[in-house]
């Protein structure tokens, strides 16, 4: 069996981030955790990556081309397509390693975790080479913590999870940036309440306009009851911990290992017994 974590989100969110984070946590414990940029946009990231799809194809090869002359949506859209099309490439650079861990570093296009299929094919794909997955829904904190955005962002996570069918986690990044008020008012979203996001946005004229459909937003929250979000701070090594246990909790990580014994002497007993 081999590990994956899907790594998601739209941009700005914090991946790369993210993912040296987790590599650094990795190295600490004296353990390895490798990613794959899978970002053909991507110009900068503070890991090394295993593999990177940028040596297949990258954005500008699809921008530039004077048949396809795509603009960046279309570009990013048409290099996951690409490389669902040389997947063969992907499985060599990926090797077979038994037990391996990686994570993938996915472009920042929300459209293609909520609604296309590229990405789901892509777990197709990894499950058929025997990962086991889950994916990891990255959102900004900064962004969350007025109450119509944070029902955007939990529609979001929602239809990422309904879309690729995957053991799935939300986290809430850049933490260590929010002040005291707005870390005291994302406290109270951590887990949705829809009735507590409802009372937040009853002011102004749009909220009351479209009250019925933001109370019917707030119904299917509710009803599905799957979307709750981990907040992470990475200058907090033991909410790192925690993020990374329940991860690997989510996707069997180490359980199938042998367990390490430990030979102990028999006490000696007295004469006497």
């Amino acid at each position: 069996m081999r590990y994956a974590q899907l790594v998601m989100g739209p941009a700005g969110c914090g991946k790369s981030t993210y993912c040296s984070t987790m590599v650094q946590h990795a190295t600490d414990e004296k353990k390895v955790i490798e990613v794959v940029n899978l970002d053909p946009a991507a110009e900068y990231f503070d890991y090394e990556p295993l593999v990177d799809i940028r040596e297949l194809i990258h954005l500008d090869d699809a921008m530039e081309d004077q048949e396809l002359k795509f603009g960046p949506n279309g570009g990013l859209v048409f290099c996951m397509e690409y490389l669902l099309e040389n997947s063969k490439w992907l499985e060599e650079q990926l090797g077979d390693v038994d037990e391996d861990y990686i994570i993938f570093d996915c472009p920042g296009q929300i459209e293609l975790y909520t609604h296309m299929t590229v990405i789901r094919q892509l777990v197709d794909m990894l499950q058929n080479i025997n990962f086991r997955i889950c994916g990891v829904f990255l959102l900004d904190s900064q962004f969350m913590v007025d109450g119509s955005k944070f029902l955007s962002g939990t529609m979001a996570a929602l239809s990422v999870m309904i879309n690729l069918e995957l053991p799935h986690i939300n986290i809430l990044t850049k933490m260590d940036l929010l002040s005291k008020g707005a870390r005291k008012q994302l406290d109270r979203y951590l887990e949705p309440d829809p009735h507590s996001l409802l009372a937040d946005m009853e002011k102004g004229h749009w909220n009351q306009k479209y009250r019925n459909l933001t109370e019917a937003l707030g119904r299917l929250i509710e009803d599905y009851s799957l979307v709750r979000f981990y907040p992470l701070n990475i200058k907090d090594e033991e909410n790192i911990a925690d993020i990374r246990l329940t991860i690997d909790n989510i996707i069997q990580y180490g359980e199938e290992a042998d367990v390490k014994m430990k030979d102990f002497d028999e006490p000696e007993q007295d004469d006497g017994d």
